[in-house]
């Protein structure tokens, strides 16, 4: 199992979002030999949230050879069209390094912002999926758009290099419907850290094979990976209950009993053995956000915590 690491989009610690620690944040996780970089995507939330495609497309120059991911875009709010230009536009600068995860999100609040109905979230989602792929590959656009319709001669230019499609992956919380859109419609799944478990992971991923094999599509090939796994690795049983009572559970609207079993934050001994889990579910890579100081947290987990789960 690969690791990879969040940009810090919002001052959940003692630091403010700034140029220079998202740049720290990166340099961190290149010089400690993670496998990636991601973002995720909010118009709006309880705290100051930095747009995440931009701050991915910031550190491309910084990034080394890391994969780039959002974790995820939101394809019905930022519309097709625009979604796939900006797409294209990073993974074309990072030379074919972007998985490019979707979701319709999951806030009414952004949807709201946006003047969107949050009830249709899921109808426009389908169709901006398949209006995105057609425009990102150069294909014949789809007939009939209803939410988004556009020219049907309308081709973007620049593309990604024909040898190389961007990787459409699909967000998906483990349902049945969720996990059967993923097989359909996707080329990887997905998954979220605070909304499942390893025992749930697992489940959904033998639900997903199931899925796969029935449309004719190689289960073994198909990726998957875990986003937004809040990260904070202390030995302090206070400072720990102060991560989960007083940050993650009022940001989260969750129960703080229920995140402590969910997220790393803790002992590097509690931080191993579930991410453990998650390899020994079949999880292949897990993006860890760190709440605050990446740099020593992610100094930490390369050295304390890596270890043990290879050698399990």
């Amino acid at each position: 199992m690969e690791l990879g690491v969040h940009l810090p989009l919002m001052p959940l610690g003692a630091q403010p979002v700034s140029p220079g620690r998202v740049r720290r944040a990166v340099d961190a996780a290149r010089e400690c030999g993670f496998a990636g970089l991601s973002a995720n995507d909010h118009f709006v939330f309880k705290t100051p949230w930095l747009d995440g495609p931009t701050a991915l497309t910031s550190v491309i120059e910084r990034s080394g050879e890391m994969t780039l991911a959002t974790t995820v875009s939101l394809a019905v709010l930022r519309r097709p069209v625009g979604l796939a230009k900006m797409l294209a536009a990073i993974d074309i600068l990072s030379e074919g390094r972007l998985i490019a995860g979707l979701g319709p999100g999951s806030s009414e609040r952004d949807y709201r912002a946006m003047g969107v109905p949050f009830e249709e979230r899921w109808k426009r989602f389908e169709e901006a999926i398949a209006l995105l792929r057609a425009l990102l590959n150069g294909d014949p656009l789809p007939g009939d758009l209803r939410y988004y319709p556009v020219p049907s001669d309308l081709k973007l230019e620049p593309v990604p290099r024909p040898e190389r499609s961007i990787p459409l992956w699909i967000g998906s919380w483990g349902s049945k419907v969720g996990l059967a859109r993923v097989a359909r419609a996707a080329d990887g799944w997905l998954a979220s850290a605070y909304n499942t478990t390893p025992d749930r992971f697992s489940t959904a991923r033998d639900l997903l094979e199931r899925h796969l094999e029935d449309r004719g599509r190689d289960a073994h090939a198909f990726p998957n990976a875990l986003a937004t796994m809040w990260t904070w690795v202390t030995d302090s049983r206070a400072d720990r209950d102060r991560v989960l009572d007083r940050v993650l559970a009022p940001l989260l609207n969750r129960d703080p009993r229920e995140l402590a079993d969910q997220v790393c934050v803790g002992p590097a001994e509690h931080c191993a053995e579930l991410l453990s889990n998650y390899a020994d579910a079949g999880c292949q890579r897990i993006y860890l956000w760190p709440l605050d100081d990446e740099q020593q947290q992610l100094e930490l987990i390369a050295h304390h915590i890596a270890p043990q789960i290879a050698a399990r």
